[in-house]
């Protein structure tokens, strides 16, 4: 398998559990969620829905580019529930703190095997 193939297998194996997780936990989800949004459970399950949506897409090669779009834009919508978590670790008590901190290292990683993986070759990067 070659590395483009693994970090694929990998962004697909993160969106389609964290989706599915979505439907299955909603609480979790729900307590990370700013409490300013509005809309809040809501949220949670539209995000739930892209993250399958956008996982299954990867499997067809001619919507990969696409799903990769969207899979960045969607992790970068919620970023706000990463910096929420860092921000008030107080309200996570079983996630350890420097967790909460890598979470959003992760996230970085997590957009540049998105952006990696879902590029097609011979076509000229945005």
């Amino acid at each position: 398998m070659t590395t483009k193939k693994f970090m694929l297998a990998l962004v697909f194996l993160w969106f389609s559990i964290g989706g599915v997780a979505h439907f299955v936990a909603p609480a979790f989800f729900l307590k990370i969620v700013p409490p300013g949004l509005p809309y809040r459970l809501e949220a949670v399950y539209v995000s739930g829905f892209f993250e399958l949506l956008g996982a299954a897409a990867l499997l067809v090669a001619a919507l990969r580019r696409l799903a990769g779009i969207g899979l960045i834009a969607l992790t970068l919508a919620v970023t706000p529930a990463n910096v929420y978590m860092w921000a008030n670790p107080g309200l996570f008590p079983a996630i350890p703190e420097s967790l909460l901190a890598l979470r959003l290292v992760l996230q970085l990683l997590l957009l540049a095997a998105i952006w990696w993986s879902t590029r097609q070759p011979g076509v000229p990067s945005a």
